[in-house]
């Protein structure tokens, strides 16, 4: 996913009104988010399932939770997205220069939907998804690009109804180190105003994490 340096410095400021706490499954030492290094290695691949006592990411505002990825990885702080009324979660940098001056990121993140993509209660869990996989699509990748549809599908997390939209989208424009990434959206009616919008993106210098979608589509919780 491509962050715009610009937008970098617009939105900073707006990442005050997200909420990210640290909470284990059980008993464990305390969060590493805040401790990360400003340029960590990057991460390794992940394993099959998250042992006891991962630490998890606790999105008050949009109502879920879900495990923290591990070393490498940041707290999300580079502001709201614009398809979530609040960000929470995490990142890794892939690219630290892209063509336009900003970068290039992995990340996992979610937050209370925005007003204008279509929710209108869990009967439009569908197509609020896919108008959100349009957005993201539109506002986070070099173009032109290309879009292959990789699941489409209704799904219960935590016992609540749920959407998933994943996808890979392939390009070639100059200046970038990926030519591709595969993405994830899973949108959660969480019984509040707004659906809770889990976001999962990797790109293809990192393929070797992909597994990571999967996993953490497994392990949301709802608050």
């Amino acid at each position: 996913m491509w962050i715009a340096a610009g937008s970098v410095l617009v939105l900073v400021l707006a990442v005050l009104g997200s909420v990210l706490l640290l909470r284990p499954d059980t008993a464990a030492p305390g969060a590493a988010l805040a401790a990360q290094p400003p340029a960590p290695s990057p991460p390794q691949a992940a394993a099959p399932a998250f042992p006891p006592g991962t630490v998890r990411i606790v999105d008050a505002e949009a109502g879920i939770s879900y495990p923290y990825l591990g070393e490498g990885w940041r707290e999300f702080d580079l502001g709201v997205q614009l398809e979530t009324t609040t960000t929470a979660g995490q990142y890794f940098t892939t690219q630290e220069d892209t063509p336009d001056g900003g970068i290039f990121i992995s990340q996992c993140t979610s937050g209370p939907v925005a007003e204008g993509y279509g929710w209108a209660g869990p009967a439009t869990l569908a197509t609020t998804t896919r108008v959100l996989a349009d957005s993201v699509r539109a506002n986070y990748y070099p173009r032109p690009n290309e879009r292959e549809v990789l699941r489409d599908e209704a799904r219960t997390v935590d016992g609540h109804a749920a959407h998933l939209v994943e996808f890979a989208l392939t390009w070639d424009v100059a200046g970038y180190e990926a030519s591709g990434e595969r993405a994830a959206l899973l949108l959660i009616d969480v019984g509040r105003p707004a659906p809770a919008l889990l976001y999962v993106s990797i790109p293809n210098t990192h393929a070797e994490l992909y597994g990571v979608i999967d996993r953490v589509l497994g392990s949301v919780d709802v608050l």
